[in-house]
Formats: structure tokens, C-alpha cells, sequence
């Protein structure tokens, strides 16, 4: 029996406070007054609290004032429960939260202010921005997109924490997807051994995980129910959510023994992402990590050509995005790797893939995700 996770302390009002006080100094550079932040990411980073996107509601930051949020009445219960900041001004289902949001934006003193707003974001639409600039004439907006995501990108120790957590869900998610594993069995069963494991470890969110099996795999798969066969790959990727921070692992079990080409072609694979993680130090440049597993792989003759990225961001996410794509590894990816970055390494061949989460340290990557680095069969 596997011993119950240790889960961190909740993030204090003082962590909040610091990732305020950095957003808005660079709000005063940019002479923005109010930032209107409604990505679900972001307002969770900055509050603590975030919600379905049933109907739009957002965080408004002042520059010089206790952030307030414009939120569904019926979420009365869950912000207040969730958000480290108390200000609060609810709406009913027949009200207009664009038309809230623009009152709100004037009852504080707003109303002919600079204005950031994210157009980078979902849920601020074209048809929902043109209705606020409509009931805000007087207001010059200024766009703050891709801001947020550079500022999410650093880990703070207890957000290392949090991604331990769902590093060590990962683990034992896969472990117990592929104890069940075998032929003759409906990949359904082994896809609800993986999601029951994450469940019980402490995992929050619905997206947990992919699962593919067959003759080939797929990263992006859908569940079929197919009933598993002698010589099938089983590719399983757990992307739990702890605490709203996701980390990420792949692995691929073999019903039956392996071919020497199957055991040679992972070997082979495993030992180059291995040199591109030990190469991931702060300070180094992306595409020189990129270089490593992208020209290995294809100089090993493990792939005839390699067109996708090799990692990107992992962190805060909530939907509808899937993947956090700030950071991607690319040949022409001339960013800078910086400690305590964390990132999702991942590779295929043949049909089977393998990946990692990682955090960026002055000495290399470091594994958070820890399930030995094999094809399992």
C-alpha cells in the first residue's frame, strides 16, 4: 500500500501580496490605472479564487487599491471561501456581467482612467470588448497580453510544491494503470485505474488523464473502449491538476514481451532525453537544450525528421486550455532557462512515448515526476 501523500500549506495572503506588488510595478511603468484580469489563471494567481465560465466575471487590480472581483452571485459561497481578498461585487443570472463590470468600473473612480486588458484571453471576446468600450467612452484601454503568463513562469517554493504533488500523482496514476494492463481487458478499466488513483491522491480536476492503446499510439487519442491484445502498446499520459497546478508524465507498457527493436528503439530514446534533461541549467538557452533531443533523435535514426517542439510550460492552468504554450522548445527558441522554471520533456518513437516533468536548477533538470524511465511490459 503506497503512503498518502504530504500536501503543502495554503498559499498565505503574503505570497499574494508580493505577486501584486511586482504586477503593479509593472502597471506603473506602463501608466495603467486598473487592470482588468479575467483569464482564469490569472485570477487565481492574483486572488486565490477563479470559476466556470458559465458567465464572464473578472478581477479588477487598481493600482493603489484593494483589488475588487465582479462575480456570479450563485459563486458568492466559493469566492468567499477561496479568494484571499474580500471586495466583492456580485451579480444576478439576469444581469449583464459586461454592464456590471463597466458600473463597477465607474463607481470606483475608473471611469476615465488607462486600462489594461488582457486580448490575449478567452472569455474576453470581441462582441463582449466592444460592449465595454461602448459603456466606457471615456476610458483609454491599453493592452497587457502575454504579461501575466512571463510573470507565472518562475516558481515560488510553495508552487514547487504543489507540482511535487501532482509529479508524485503522475507516478502512482501510471503505476496503477499499468497493474491492470493487460489482455483481454477493456482500456476503459485501465484508463479508470489511472483516474481513480489521481482521484484518491489528492488530484482536482476533471481533464486527468489521456490513455491510447493499439498497434500505434497517440499523444491526443480518444477513449475508444477497445479490449487490449497480445503485442498492443499502451500509452498513458495522467495530467492531474493539485491545487490548480498540473504536472504531466508518459509512459508505455507492452502486452507481451518486447521485440529487441521495441527494448533497443527505448533504450535509445530514453538516454537522449536523459542528456537533453541533464543539459537543462539555468542560464542555458532553450534551443541548444532543444538541439540535443531534436538532432539526437533524428541522428539515431529513431525518427526521419522531427517537426514538434520537445517541451513547454507547466504550472497554474485551468481550461479551456489544455497545454501552457509561454515556453515551447523549438530550434529557434532564443529565451533563456531560468531556476525553478518547470516544463513538460517529452519524445516518441515507434509508437512509444516517454516524458517528464522538470524543474530548471543551477545544476540541470531535476525530475519531479520519478516512475522508472522504461518501456514497461
Amino acid at each position: 500500500m503506497t503512503h498518502p501523500l504530504f500536501f503543502p500549506p495554503p498559499f498565505p495572503v503574503e505570497e499574494y501580496n508580493s505577486r501584486l506588488a511586482a504586477l503593479r510595478r509593472i502597471m506603473a511603468e506602463r501608466r495603467i490605472d486598473l487592470l482588468i484580469v479575467d483569464q482564469l489563471e490569472h485570477r487565481a494567481y492574483f486572488s486565490g479564487y477563479w470559476s466556470t465560465a458559465a458567465m464572464y466575471q473578472a478581477l479588477l487590480i487598481p493600482l493603489d487599491q484593494e483589488p475588487v472581483a465582479v462575480i456570479r452571485g450563485l459563486d458568492t459561497p466559493t469566492f468567499n471561501k477561496a479568494s484571499r481578498f474580500s471586495d466583492y461585487v456580485p451579480f444576478a443570472d439576469n444581469e449583464n456581467p459586461i454592464k456590471v463590470l463597466a458600473e463597477t468600473i465607474k463607481a470606483r473612480g475608473f471611469g476615465k482612467s488607462m486600462i489594461g486588458i488582457e486580448q490575449d484571453s478567452h472569455f474576453l471576446t470581441i462582441n463582449r470588448l466592444l460592449e465595454l468600450k461602448g459603456l466606457l467612452a471615456d476610458v483609454q484601454f491599453v493592452d497587457f497580453s502575454h504579461i501575466m503568463w512571463e510573470m507565472r513562469l518562475v516558481k515560488s517554493p510553495l508552487e514547487l510544491a504543489c507540482l511535487e504533488v501532482a509529479a508524485n500523482i503522475c507516478d502512482r496514476a501510471a503505476a496503477a494503470a499499468f497493474d491492470v494492463a493487460r489482455a483481454g481487458v477493456d482500456e476503459r478499466e485501465v484508463f479508470s485505474a489511472m483516474t481513480g488513483e489521481a482521484w484518491r491522491n489528492g488530484a482536482d480536476n476533471a481533464q486527468v488523464a489521456v490513455i491510447s492503446a493499439g498497434p500505434s499510439t497517440s499523444f491526443h487519442a480518444s477513449l475508444s473502449g477497445r479490449v487490449l491484445e497480445q503485442g498492443d502498446v499502451v500509452f498513458v499520459e495522467p495530467v492531474p491538476h493539485f491545487r490548480g497546478y498540473t504536472a504531466r508524465i508518459m509512459r508505455s507498457k507492452l502486452i507481451g514481451e518486447p521485440t529487441g527493436e521495441q527494448l533497443r528503439v527505448s533504450e535509445q530514446m530514453i538516454k537522449i532525453q536523459d542528456d537533453q534533461i541533464e543539459a537543462m541549467k539555468a542560464g542555458i538557452t532553450a534551443k541548444d537544450v532543444d538541439r540535443i533531443l531534436r538532432e539526437g533523435m533524428v541522428a539515431a535514426g529513431l525518427r526521419d525528421n522531427y517537426t514538434n517542439i520537445t517541451g513547454y510550460t507547466l504550472g497554474l492552468k485551468c481550461p479551456p486550455r489544455t497545454s501552457d504554450f509561454t515556453r515551447v522548445f523549438l530550434p529557434e527558441s532564443d529565451w533563456i532557462l531560468e531556476e525553478n522554471q518547470v516544463f513538460h520533456m517529452y519524445t516518441s518513437a515507434s509508437g512509444i512515448p516517454i516524458s517528464e516533468t522538470v524543474v530548471v536548477t543551477p545544476k540541470g533538470g531535476k525530475r519531479l515526476t520519478k516512475l522508472e524511465r522504461k518501456l514497461f511490459f
